[in-house]
């Protein structure tokens, strides 16, 4: 089996087209299901550097809505995947989605601890340059140093992460 080699590309503006392209598609399927559905990662933040793939939260009222929210999902094209380990984030896969850029997709209940840390760290980068800067170096020397293991990437850039957590308040 081939390992993925991790590519931290240049700031692309092409990425927030490609997530509002995205949006559309969820928004017409789940409606009023959804509160908001938020661009979050590294691809939401002006100027940083990124893995070209656009992460999404869908933010809804509570999980007394997932199975609706699941079933809109699921007619098109998206599968659970579960939580992945990390509380208030459930995860989804897609098959057939290959006219839209390479997305993970996650459904959050507004209190959703993740998704305010999702938030903040998207949020503070926007807001300080200096530190989008920083990040970008740092992302870029991961890739570098840990080209085929995402966990070595993870956390080589996860000091980093916690510092803005800790600055934040989340």
């Amino acid at each position: 089996m081939k390992t993925k080699t991790i590519a931290v590309l240049p700031y692309d503006e092409r990425w927030e087209q490609d997530f509002e392209q995205i949006r559309r598609e969820l928004q017409a399927a789940l409606g009023p299901l959804a509160l908001r559905i938020e661009h979050v990662g590294s691809t939401a933040v002006p100027g940083l550097s990124a893995k070209p793939i656009i992460d999404i939260d869908v933010v809804i009222r509570d999980y007394s809505l997932f199975g609706e929210v699941t079933a809109a999902l699921k007619e098109i094209g998206y599968q659970h995947e579960g939580d992945l380990g990390i509380a208030g984030r459930e995860a989804f896969r897609y098959d057939g989605k290959e006219h839209l850029q390479k997305h993970h997709l996650y459904v959050c209940p507004e209190n959703s601890a993740e998704l305010k840390r999702h938030l903040a760290l998207r949020d503070y980068l926007r807001a300080h340059p200096d530190a989008v800067r920083a990040y970008s170096r740092i992302k870029e020397e991961g890739a570098a140093l840990y080209p085929d293991d995402i966990e070595k990437y993870i956390q080589h850039k996860s000091s980093f992460i916690e510092k803005i957590y800790r600055e934040t308040g989340v």
